[in-house]
């Protein structure tokens, strides 16, 4: 069967927008005045700053949660953006979002580094809210219009929008890893999820390793044949959806799905213009006083999550102190640790494991003058995060599992003096980009000390060559330079290539 099932003409009512962004979160946060009025500012981030241009040039609107329990109001403008909102209720909330969300997917999908919870009401939540997005986003697009949708949170959005819209193009990114079917077959649903995803035309992913895990649970749970970065999913008579169109003509019995590697970035330019402000750099000066000048600056920045490696971060940090080869006087630890999903269990004793051991070393090694490490529990502004950044002689990223990781690219973005040593996890998606990082196992602690002692000494002339190296990458692949891409590969499913040419076509001219 070709083109669009007569069907279905009538499984949803059509809206007026023709270029649709879903997501947990909405691009807006409410902020609450002094005198309890209420008003609407733009979260600060890379996926609104890239998104923007094209969701006003294809009348885009941004489907998602407003932050808050029980938080309804009418859809509205932003920015040139229509803000549609998706209710979320307490109940929903503890299920889906702290629940499936963050204590099933987010553990499992990090390799299982903390235990991940199976609990039946918790999926059925999910899919209770999915269902929610899904009908919310297929009330919103106009006819034939472009739909990318963000997230592990929305894993089922495709196929049962697929199945309420089967006019849309729809596009998936995945902002976190997809494990090895060893580890993501102890999903008790993980049929669905693949299913799920598989209603996208264009699913992305972080890595190449990836995309590869994900073709093989494909693989080993449907049976579906995979070619490259193409998954054949079978069409049956009375599929709802079936369109046979794309980079691949086919005779009918299958549509192909794009699963491959789209690595995200930063606003690689405004963080740099940033770093160069007089205030930032003189504030930057600053906070090397306030330390007390160290000979060396070390900075780990976090949100407070068991996947960054901030324990072990700091037991190599707690070991190179109780050996002597470095002291506090010269070598001092900021820790940014930004508070993260402090209602899940996990997350509360982390935190007090680390603080923990946070004042063991301090109080074991501080002196009088100096504390070896200065942490910090809480977010910064992004003017204190680039003066941090400027400040730091080392950036140390250490994490377990992370799908990219942008705090290493911002630090890289910020080091306009082309100075500064980026440690960085193998584990790290940023990893396969910067590769002139020192690459570490943050598991082999002896290791990491050694590549800390290595960046401690490492003459000026090499650190500005890595740097060079780093800054050119990072500066090159943007996130305009990623959702272009993106766009791009899924424009060529789109009847009229909507938003992935007129994006394609800009940079082109620019």
């Amino acid at each position: 069967m070709n083109g669009t099932d007569s069907g279905s003409e009538n499984a949803s009512p059509r809206g007026e927008y023709g270029f649709v962004v879903v997501s947990n979160r909405l691009p807006v946060d409410r902020v609450i005045a002094a005198d309890g009025s209420s008003s609407w500012a733009r979260s600060p981030g890379g996926l609104v700053t890239a998104l923007e241009p094209v969701m006003r040039q294809n009348e885009g609107a941004w489907i998602g949660w407003g932050g808050q329990p029980d938080l309804e109001f009418e859809p509205f403008d932003n920015e040139g953006i229509r803000v549609v909102p998706v209710p979320l209720s307490a109940p929903d909330i503890e299920n889906y979002y702290e629940g499936f969300s963050n204590d099933t997917l987010w553990p499992l999908y990090h390799d299982v580094i903390a235990p991940p919870s199976f609990h039946r009401e918790w999926w059925e939540s999910y899919v209770e809210v999915n269902q929610r997005f899904a009908q919310a986003t297929a009330a919103a697009a106009a006819e034939g219009a472009t739909v990318w949708e963000q997230d592990y949170q929305l894993q089922l959005v495709p196929k049962m929008l697929r199945e309420l819209r089967p006019d849309l193009t729809i596009g998936f990114f995945n902002h976190i890893p997809f494990p090895p079917y060893g580890i993501y077959s102890q999903l008790p649903w993980r049929a669905q999820i693949i299913e799920g995803l598989l209603g996208a035309d264009v699913i992305g992913f972080q890595r190449i390793a990836d995309a590869g895990n994900f073709q093989r649970a494909v693989r080993r749970l449907k049976g579906y044949s995979t070619k490259g970065t193409y998954v054949e999913v079978p069409l049956l008579d009375n599929s709802p959806g079936v369109r046979v169109f794309g980079p691949i003509k086919r005779q009918g019995s299958f549509r192909t799905v794009v699963a491959r590697a789209f690595p995200i970035s930063i606003d690689a330019k405004s963080f740099e213009d940033l770093a160069r402000e007089p205030s930032v750099q003189a504030r930057a000066h600053q906070i090397r006083q306030e330390l007390g000048n160290p000979r060396t600056l070390m900075l780990g920045v976090d949100r407070l999550d068991y996947t960054k490696g901030i324990g072990h971060r700091l037991k190599a940090y707690g070991e190179m102190l109780a050996d002597g080869l470095i002291s506090p006087e010269d070598v001092t630890l900021v820790q940014v640790a930004n508070p993260s999903r402090e209602r899940v269990q996990a997350y509360m004793a982390l935190r007090d494991e680390i603080e923990l051991t946070v004042g063991r070393i301090n109080g074991d090694f501080g002196t009088i003058a100096h504390t070896p490490i200065s942490y910090h529990h809480h977010g910064y502004p992004r003017e204190e995060m680039a003066a941090l950044y400027v400040a730091a002689d080392i950036m140390l990223v250490t994490a377990l599992r992370d799908g990219m990781n942008l705090v290493a690219k911002e630090y890289v973005a910020c080091r306009f003096d082309e100075d500064g040593v980026l440690v960085l996890s193998e584990f790290a998606g940023a990893s396969d980009e910067l590769k002139r990082a020192l690459l570490i196992n943050p598991h082999d602690i002896d290791g990491m000390k050694d590549a800390i002692l290595q960046a401690i000494s490492m003459p000026k002339r090499d650190r500005q060559a890595r740097m060079r190296s780093l800054r050119k990458r990072v500066l090159e692949n943007d996130v305009a330079r990623w959702s272009t891409d993106f766009l791009r590969v899924l424009g060529t499913y789109s009847h009229h290539g909507a938003a992935g040419h007129t994006l394609h076509e800009e940079r082109k001219t620019t």
